[in-house]
């Protein structure tokens, strides 16, 4: 078990936010209608909020300077009812958007999934299980957040400064240009903070990527490093990668709160800016003292969404960092798939036929070199030889896990790359060495959930493999318990289960890869019993 290599990822190059949001947004189209009424109540939302120290400025120069007391309780209650907007609106949109958010990654990640499920066996013979789990859990999670705390709130806060300096201008011109005389070097700084943070980000997700493939290897071989008593090694392994991905947080947090205290000190200095020159304009008379105030409540909210924004940013970089990485999965091109116009061999008669095939895992590497052999209906052959030969290699072929690359295969006299996928598959039943046994109950792992399977055939199946005697012993029989992986089977009886499972289904070809290998003599004859029974019916 390596902790570097095997679980490496690939460092993307420059990523384009603008086509990355483009692929999203096809996720968001089937939900349009709720995504644009959220964006409508941004506006709404900025009139409400943006009209409360416009609504001060003039109940301090034109009703508490006048003394109107009437004029004042008018402002208050018009106060309120700003205030009250900004809430109800705030309210739906945000609303609205987690909604969007909540719909269309689910749609996200059902499509990951799909995509998975195609993918050619070489694929999952490079990437580790725990990599691929990050990219379906957390890089989608990461994007929920995005749509919650990041485009939507960003929008509204490009928005909100938009109309804040608007508003000040038009108040005073010369007031404004002084509270606003450090955005240029802000801009700067953020720029340097956007290329060096998405950096950092790419970066964490590459490192948890890590995290869960190497903790899905070392859980599901517990045994192992027990039995070889390797806890300490895998311990230091583990906190090798855990420390690694602590110092990419560490380096993300340092450009956070070096960006979070630069905003915060220019909104201090321009707030000073603001009281010397603003005051001075006072004093002479120039601006009322409400114009005054009206411009430091717009300087607060102007750098609130500013001090926010590193928080918002880390978001949005580490957003765009997990969407890199589903989409370059989505794009894993499906090389092993159905052709366009699939052949059906009818009636099937079921003979097999290597021609000359050649096939290399690596390139350069050959694994079968020119094997040629022929098995007519109704034959039983044996694959004979040494381990690494290439038998189970050639059980793959058959069934077209991986294509070839010389020669030919044929099932029923067509090519297998001829054939509907899901077709051939179906004409072949293959009980592998190593059974896997999903959770859930017996019967569902024979049919593999398949409802439209009658019980009677499972019971068949399960009479003709030796499986039902010791199924009938569990509580509820057919409807009893399947642990992870079978845990709760002994090795012999996850065989007989994983042949009965190739019964249900009826295959007219039935390929053993050594199912015999790891079990007992007792389970042996039991599952040569049921061999006989089959090739007798």
């Amino acid at each position: 078990m390596a902790a570097d290599s095997h679980h490496e990822e690939e460092i993307f190059g420059k990523a384009y936010d603008l086509k990355l949001i483009q692929r999203l947004w096809r996720f968001v189209l089937p939900y349009r209608r709720l995504f644009w009424c959220s964006v409508l109540l941004l506006p709404l939302q900025q009139l409400f909020g943006l009209a409360q120290p416009y609504i001060m400025k003039v109940a301090i120069d034109g009703y508490i300077a006048g003394g109107d007391l009437w004029g004042l309780q008018g402002m208050g209650m018009l106060f309120v009812v700003a205030l009250a907007g900004e809430v109800a609106t705030f309210y739906f949109h945000y609303y609205l958007t987690v909604q969007v958010a909540q719909r269309c990654l689910a749609d996200l990640r059902v499509a990951i999934f799909s995509h998975v499920q195609k993918l050619p066996m070489s694929y999952f013979d490079r990437n580790p299980v725990g990599r691929l789990v990050t990219r379906m859990t957390t890089d989608v999670d990461v994007l929920q957040e995005m749509f919650a705390a990041g485009v939507m709130t960003l929008v509204s806060d490009f928005i909100m400064l938009g109309w804040i300096v608007a508003i000040m201008f038009y108040l005073h011109v010369q007031l404004a240009l002084i509270s606003l005389i450090l955005i240029p070097p802000m801009a700067l700084a953020v720029n340097f903070f956007r290329v060096r943070a998405r950096q950092t980000y790419r970066l964490i997700r590459e490192r948890i990527a890590r995290i869960n493939a190497y903790l899905g290897e070392a859980i599901s071989g517990m045994a192992v490093i027990q039995l070889f008593g390797r806890e300490e090694k895998s311990y230091r392994e583990f906190d090798a990668l855990n420390a690694a991905h602590r110092d990419a947080n560490h380096l993300s947090n340092l450009y956070e709160a070096g960006l979070y205290s630069m905003v915060e000190a220019a909104g201090s200095v321009s707030v000073g800016l603001l009281l010397w020159y603003g005051g001075g304009e006072v004093l002479h008379g120039v601006i009322g003292i409400g114009t005054l105030v009206a411009f430091k409540e717009y300087i607060h909210r102007f750098f609130v969404p500013l001090r926010d924004f590193s928080q918002k940013y880390t978001v949005m970089q580490s957003a765009m960092s997990s969407a890199e990485r589903i989409f370059h999965l989505l794009d894993t091109p499906l090389s092993i798939s159905s052709p366009a116009r699939p052949v059906i061999p009818k009636p099937f008669r079921g003979e097999v036929e290597f021609k000359d095939v050649w096939f290399s895992y690596r390139k350069d590497e050959p694994v079968l070199k020119g094997i040629s052999f022929r098995i007519e209906p109704g034959e039983k052959v044996a694959l004979v030889g040494a381990t690494g030969s290439g038998k189970t290699t050639t059980i793959k072929l058959l069934s077209r896990f991986y294509d070839i690359q010389r020669g030919s295969i044929t099932v029923g006299g067509v090519d297998v790359r001829d054939w509907e996928l899901q077709a051939l598959r179906r004409h072949i039943g293959v009980v592998l060495q190593d059974v896997f046994l999903f959770s859930g109950d017996v019967r569902g792992n024979l049919c593999l959930g398949d409802g439209s399977v009658p019980l009677e055939r499972v019971e068949q199946a399960a009479r003709h493999a030796n499986t039902e005697g010791f199924i009938r012993r569990l509580p509820g029989a057919f409807d009893g318990q399947v642990r992870e992986r079978g845990s709760n089977f002994s090795v012999g009886q996850r065989q007989l289960l994983s042949l009965a499972r190739v019964l249900v289904f009826q295959p007219e070809i039935l390929v053993l890869d050594e199912a015999t290998s790891s079990v007992d003599t007792e389970t042996e004859m039991l599952i040569q019993d049921a061999l006989e029974k089959i090739m007798r019916e």
